[in-house]
């Protein structure tokens, strides 16, 4: 495969940062956009890239979370060592490890599924559209238990918690699912606020997106050089300086609205591509 243009790069980057931590998923927008850009989805090399220039984004995580993230760890490393000093914080370390564990052994089961057929834009639109139902239910779940008092914040947060948010996470291996809507969902149903479960959606990325990745990384290394190694450099840091603005603007927004806005974006985009697939304007591949 030919070595990508740094055009191509910089708007993979721009991507990538835009769509990670919004419920929209990052990975089905690359795959639209890298379809659009004239390159083959489902190539071992293309699909590495889209995973290791996330690397932008776990790095724009940790510089913004990262004296939450060290307060976290030292409040673990801590937890171990004495069992007296354990508080808060220690089981909302717990709840993110926990939550890292289900998509971690799913992904790499699936690994082989994930890279090549759910690798299709008919997969991604109807990811987009289906999914939606399961946010829109989300957010009924979250008025209810709203309207019966029921909003636990982050030092609410248990072991539990990361565990079904985490399982919840899998479904996020499916291109269009979205790995945030799919964890900001499932916080929100069991009573987390909005802003805790967002947060939490964010650590929990930080395991997931690394491990993937590396992995890819490694799997796929060769296909990946051709794609041209200062191409990818460019491609990181322009979805870490995005990505860094999403975050902060994602935390202000779910301070004061609901995800049912990303709703109808995600729907009109799938049947946009559904449209466009259906006449032959775009190939599945």
């Amino acid at each position: 495969m030919d070595q990508l243009t740094y055009w191509q790069a910089i708007i993979l980057g721009i991507v990538e940062g835009l769509t990670e931590f919004l419920p929209v998923s990052s990975t089905g927008h690359l795959t639209i956009a890298s379809k659009l850009l004239g390159l083959k989805v489902d190539s071992p090399g293309v699909t590495a890239y889209t995973a290791v220039i996330q690397i932008g984004a776990i790095a724009a995580t940790f510089l913004y979370f990262g004296k939450k993230i060290l307060r976290l760890f030292l409040a673990w490393v801590s937890g171990l060592r004495d069992p007296g000093s354990r508080g808060h914080d220690y089981e909302l370390a717990w709840a993110v490890i926990a939550g890292s564990l289900p998509v971690g052994i799913v992904g790499f089961l699936l690994k082989d599924l994930i890279a090549g057929a759910l690798r299709s834009l008919w997969v991604v639109a109807a990811a987009l559209v289906l999914w939606s139902a399961v946010i829109w239910w989300a957010e009924r779940r979250h008025d209810d238990l709203q309207a019966q008092g029921v909003q636990r914040g982050e030092g609410a947060v248990t072991i539990k918690d990361g565990l079904v948010i985490g399982l919840v996470q899998c479904f996020s291996l499916i291109p269009g699912v979205s790995r945030s809507g799919a964890t900001i969902s499932a916080g929100i149903s069991r009573g987390l606020n909005r802003v805790v479960a967002t947060e939490l959606s964010f650590f929990l990325a930080i395991p997931a997106l690394t491990a993937a990745g590396i992995f890819e990384a490694l799997h796929a290394r060769h296909d990946m050089v051709g794609l041209g190694i200062p191409q990818m450099g460019v491609g990181i840091l322009v979805s870490f300086v995005v990505a860094y603005a999403s975050i902060a603007w994602l935390l202000r927004f779910v301070s004061t609205n609901s995800l049912r806005a990303f709703i109808s974006y995600r729907v009109l985009l799938g049947a946009a591509v559904i449209v466009a697939l259906a006449a032959g304007w775009l190939s599945a591949t």
